[in-house]
């Protein structure tokens, strides 16, 4: 079996494999400026957007005119009565079909379609706080393990010298053998924790860089984004119902459902569709009788008007669908409208709960500190015990873990109260990136005569 000091030196091994080796220190911005260039979830909701904005191309397209030219052949042969007869004719022409009214379906479609287009934008920003407020919790994970794989291993170097000093005390008869034996219990407790803290690091480490896409170096808990925390929880909930992107999304699905049934119920309204074509055709034979050459240009122009009477209840079925619908983005609204101001104050109430805790565990640490002082000088006088010693040591411990939690807890809960207000953005935060839009998309693929130049 191991010696506690093996096991010890063996911790002390993993401590040294597992703490960020390099010398160059990743900022918490630097840490959010990559996971915001290079996370997939953020590039696949940004290619949701251009796919959503195709679709307002695809509904303006409705009532605008479609032309087509066709040019076709044909040859024929025979021999009836001995005699070798073919002929071969040729047409060319266009065509134009354009829905000029369709009871303004078209047009409420189009509204639907721009509605859906801002909906995945929002839900874009969306994903983009999503994923910089989980940078910044794995982030601050990393530097709260960090931190408690060093207090530990200070831990345990403690109760090494606690075990050494007890046994040094009872070769010279001023201790007992069950003061070694409370010393060599509380180191093994010391390791087992020790280790613990390493494969939390370990866990933190591979989520970072999940997250970050490298391993993480030298981090560290400060930050220059305290100025964009609202003064007061009044300003946090105003501003999060004018600018987060749960609220916005959600009146983008009021719009897109009002439009939908508009959409709906003007399939009940006629429509007038105008079309009209030109061609001409050549037509020769090996039969001199026959008749040969220009056939001449002929074209032909209609007009028709159409009106539902009866579709089997279709029409009827999608008008009630499309009000439910708008009734349902409605509701939803309201719960997204509850659901943002609850996290805004669980927030706002973590950050309050996370300052008392440091504060508290601050006064705390630096009491006990001197308590441990006190209690080991005791001992040394023969006032207290080995296992006072252990106590006041395990007492300390916990209060610095406190401190190093409390510490997080305030970042993280900082960074969710951004993501509540709905300003955990990279624009917000003025990272060193260029920022995903897809408004120039937008505007590029409502180019009437895009498709006559270019077709991607």
């Amino acid at each position: 079996m191991l010696s506690l000091r093996a096991l010890a030196v063996a911790a002390f091994a993993l401590t040294l494999a597992w703490l960020p080796t390099g010398v160059q220190a990743q900022s918490l911005t630097q840490a959010l400026a990559s996971a915001y260039t290079n996370n997939p979830e953020l590039a696949s909701a940004f290619l949701s957007v251009k796919s959503a904005a195709e679709d307002i191309a695809l509904r303006q397209a409705g009532t605008r005119p479609t032309i087509g030219a066709s040019l076709s052949g044909d040859y024929q042969w025979s021999t009836a009565g001995g005699q070798f007869n073919d002929s071969s004719s040729y047409t060319a022409g266009i065509s134009y079909n354009q829905t000029i009214f369709d009871n303004f379906r078209t047009d409420a479609e189009i509204e639907q379609a721009r509605a859906l287009a801002e909906l995945s934008k929002y839900s874009m920003r969306n994903t983009e706080q999503n994923v910089l407020l989980s940078v910044v919790d794995a982030y601050m994970s990393v530097v709260r393990d960090s931190q408690l794989v060093q207090l530990r291993q200070e831990n345990v170097s403690f109760y090494e010298a606690q075990l050494q000093s007890s046994r040094d005390r009872l070769e010279v008869g001023e201790g007992t053998r069950i003061d070694v034996a409370q010393a060599e219990a509380r180191l093994a407790q010391g390791v087992a924790s020790h280790r613990a803290a390493i494969a939390s690091l370990q866990t933190s480490q591979a989520t970072y860089q999940r997250y970050v896409g490298t391993r993480p170096q030298s981090l560290s808990a400060s930050h220059s984004y305290t100025g964009l925390v609202p003064p007061a929880l009044d300003d946090a909930l105003a501003q999060a119902e004018v600018q987060h992107p749960a609220i916005l999304s959600a009146k983008a699905s009021i719009r897109a459902a009002q439009a939908g049934s508009d959409a709906a119920q003007a399939g009940f309204g006629p429509s007038i569709t105008l079309n009209g074509s030109v061609g001409t055709g050549l037509a020769f034979s090996s039969n001199p009788t026959a008749l040969q050459g220009a056939q001449g240009v002929s074209g032909q122009v209609g007009i028709s008007l159409t009106v539902p009477i009866y579709a089997g209840g279709a029409i009827g079925a999608s008008v009630r669908k499309a009000n439910i619908e708008q009734i349902r983005s409605e509701v939803s609204a309201m719960s997204a409208y509850d659901q943002v101001r609850e996290a805004v104050i669980t927030s706002w109430s973590g950050i309050q709960n996370a300052s008392a805790q440091i504060e508290s565990a601050q006064a705390a640490v630096a009491a006990q500190e001197q308590v441990v002082e006190g209690v080991i000088q005791e001992r040394d006088l023969g006032a207290s015990t080995t296992l006072d010693v252990l106590d006041a040591q395990a007492e300390l411990t916990t209060q610095r873990e406190g401190l190093i939690q409390a510490t997080t807890n305030r970042v993280v809960a900082t960074f969710s109260l951004l993501a509540a207000t709905g300003r955990l953005s990279a624009t917000e935060l003025g990272l060193p990136v260029e920022i995903k839009s897809a408004d120039d998309y937008t505007a590029t693929v409502q180019d009437v005569w895009q498709e006559l130049r270019t077709v991607d």
